[in-house]
């Protein structure tokens, strides 16, 4: 099974959904990218390592640096944005949306208060996966 999950930065929700999907579906390819890429968020990578997972090697991309042969053999493709205009990604892969509100605010936030969000966002994407995964009886 191959998935891609996309929002629009590629810096904190489809990073957690890319870490967690791949701990989720251990023989699954997994990747991630985003419409106008940005940089790894520092709280995403500190919140997975808090549930044992470690990002710190990923890096935001863009569809175009996927390779093409994961593209080809998508089998589906996960939009994760909310409130901003999701990635269009033209594919015969199923696709599905799961709203979830960027955890990397512009709002002045005290780091505890940063922590929090992406905490909260990873266990609603970590429970999303695991609802996935009973649907496909896997």
């Amino acid at each position: 099974m191959n998935i891609l999950f996309m929002c629009v930065a590629n810096s904190a929700r489809s990073q957690l959904a890319e870490g967690l999907a791949k701990a989720i579906f251990p023989d699954a390819r997994i990747q991630s990218a985003g419409s106008h890429p940005g940089r790894l968020n520092p709280y995403a990578v500190q919140v997975m390592s808090e549930i044992g997972i470690d990002i710190s090697m990923h890096y935001s991309k863009s569809v175009d640096q996927i390779s093409p042969m994961f593209m080809n053999e998508l089998d589906y493709v996960i939009t994760l944005c909310a409130e901003e205009v999701c990635p269009i990604l033209i594919s015969k892969a199923k696709k599905l949306h799961w709203p979830f509100k960027d955890p990397a605010s512009k709002d002045l936030l005290t780091q505890d208060e940063s922590l929090l969000r992406f905490r909260q966002a990873r266990d609603e994407i970590q429970n999303a996966l695991y609802e996935f995964k009973k649907e496909l009886s896997i």
